[in-house]
């Protein structure tokens, strides 16, 4: 039988409601009984103990906020009685140690990836087009339409097919004509993105995206690309070969780039860029899956659309999938800087290195600034969603966002931009926002992103697949077009944490191999929005 209710920690005053609980309901936990006040609908906290305004609230352990009036035993906690508040943090006070998990059964296991001469594995074989500025989105959208439809002959989709019914007088279309794969090349994908960057806004904005992009052509995911420029913009094409050659000084990859101010008519520059491209993207097919240790793997760790159960049930499990990657060899990302407010201590004291605990907390110090500035704060993170699902303070919030990165020792922490190479649990700073934080995995290295959400999110990625993990069985069923994992059974008791997490590597394995495609692969979600320095959590 399920349980009704749940302390994550011993220390911990409040206690989560698991199903809906009624006024006058007793409910016991740990040789107590708890008379519930008010109806608590699942997913949110009531007092274990009378709270007077001004006590601590703790949850996971630690301090998620502040009382700012009487709530008695049994009481509901709300954004009305319930202030954000977290701990301060001293630098660092002590080492952490840790228990790796045993990771018998996962050191020998590989999976099918793309091999890079710079001994990169990719999970895709992606040939990339994208703009320098977003005077050229026009043209990449183009290029778009013409390699869909005559090169890569991509199946129609099901709404492309009723609206060709439409046209057709009502008339069905033969669907299964229609959705046989007539790929040309088939082991290969082009990808296209745009932006609205590269241009006016501050020059540090434009180097940066020089940077991420210089990211997204180093990810062994990507073969080559394809890189327009108008001519004119702050984000020259110098910059970018600067970026690239900074972060690879040897690299092998095709790299075809137009400028239009120096090729005349629109129409000579996507000759050439056509004629250029498909040659490289003719040889980039040439390369295939070949086995690789899942130590080549580099993980993603993100939220988005959470939940009051996101904390105990999805992001432990990636916690735990984590620790078995920290543990092999593999490397693991933990990003959402906004998120990690109230639990700095604790990630402080487990970063290997001194410096990158001055390193982290002068990168959240310095982004909690920028927004302070801007007439806002960290405290303003948790979205009406997360609100309504539970999450009612930031302290909160993070205290959940941070079990993604498990307990591992931390071996870098990397601001924006920044290219992972240490095999390990790294910190990466970048806003809560879901595209934000996912485009900067990517571009920092993450060749398979694995995404939990309470509520539903149908985020992608252009060259990484994104793994939508569920933290409830009731979004799994109801969402199941773009969930493609349930850890609502470690709510429901059927799975423990370490059971979910088992099998949630076997599918990211399948992922990496080609062998199962994301939700939002088949669904075409190519999300790109890169962060633009300023205010964004």
């Amino acid at each position: 039988m399920q349980k009704k209710v749940l302390k994550v920690n011993p220390k911990d005053n409040v206690i989560v409601a698991l199903m809906d609980l009624h006024a006058g309901e007793s409910v016991h936990l740990d040789g107590t009984d708890y008379t519930i006040l008010k109806d608590i609908k699942a997913k949110h906290k009531f007092a274990a103990v009378d709270f007077e305004d001004g006590d601590h609230i703790l949850m996971y352990g630690v301090i998620v906020g502040k009382a700012n009036q009487s709530i008695k035993q049994g009481e509901v906690i709300t954004t009305e009685n319930v202030k954000h508040q977290s701990a301060k943090v001293v630098g660092k006070t002590e080492t952490l140690g840790w228990t790796p998990p045993n990771v018998d059964k996962w050191k020998d296991r590989t999976f099918m990836g793309y091999h890079r001469e710079d001994g990169q594995v990719g999970t895709e074989n992606v040939w990339l087009f994208f703009p320098l500025v977003f005077c050229e989105n026009k043209n990449i959208e183009t290029l778009k339409d013409i390699f869909e439809k005559e090169l890569l002959h991509d199946k129609a989709s099901k709404h492309q097919l009723l609206l060709r019914s439409l046209l057709n007088g009502g008339v069905a279309v033969e669907v299964e004509k229609e959705q046989t794969d007539t790929r040309i090349f088939k082991n290969i994908d082009a990808r296209f993105i745009t932006h609205q960057g590269g241009c006016g806004g501050i020059r540090q904005d434009a180097e940066a995206l020089g940077r991420l992009f210089a990211g997204y052509v180093n990810n062994p995911n990507v073969a080559g690309a394809t890189v327009l420029s108008l001519g004119c913009q702050n984000l020259q094409v110098q910059i970018f070969m600067d970026a690239l050659h900074a972060l690879a000084p040897n690299n092998k990859k095709q790299i075809v780039v137009y400028e239009q101010q120096k090729s005349g008519t629109i129409d000579e520059m996507l000759t050439g860029v056509i004629k250029d491209s498909y040659e490289g993207i003719k040889k980039a097919n040439e390369i295939e899956r070949k086995p690789a240790s899942i130590t080549k793997l580099n993980i993603g760790l993100e939220c988005g659309g959470s939940d009051g159960f996101s904390g105990i049930s999805a992001n432990p499990v990636l916690g735990e999938v984590s620790d078995i990657m920290a543990t092999v060899g593999g490397t693991t990302l933990l990003a959402e800087f906004p998120e990690l407010c109230g639990v700095e201590q604790e990630l402080v004291n487990r970063c290997i290195n001194d410096e990158d605990g001055v390193k982290f907390l002068k990168l959240m110090k310095d982004f909690e600034a920028s927004v302070v500035a801007a007439g806002s704060g960290f405290d303003m993170n948790p979205s009406p969603g997360n609100i309504k699902d539970g999450l009612i303070t930031d302290a909160m919030k993070s205290a959940g966002a941070s079990k993604k990165g498990g307990a591992a020792p931390i071996v870098e922490v990397l601001d924006f931009t920044e290219y992972a190479t240490k095999s390990g649990l790294n910190l990466l700073c970048t806003p809560g926002n879901d595209a934000e934080c996912t485009t900067a995995l990517v571009g920092s290295g993450a060749t398979v992103v694995l995404f939990t959400t309470g509520l539903g999110t149908p985020m992608g990625n252009p060259i990484s697949p994104v793994v939508k993990i569920s933290s409830n069985t009731i979004l799994a069923e109801k969402m199941s077009d773009i969930i493609d994992f349930n850890a609502g059974t470690v709510i429901s008791g059927e799975k423990t944490i370490p059971e979910a997490a088992d099998e949630l590597l076997e599918l990211i394995i399948n992922v990496a191999s080609g062998e199962v495609k994301t939700k939002a692969d088949v669904l075409n979600q190519n999300d790109f929005i890169p962060w633009r320095r300023g205010v964004s959590l």
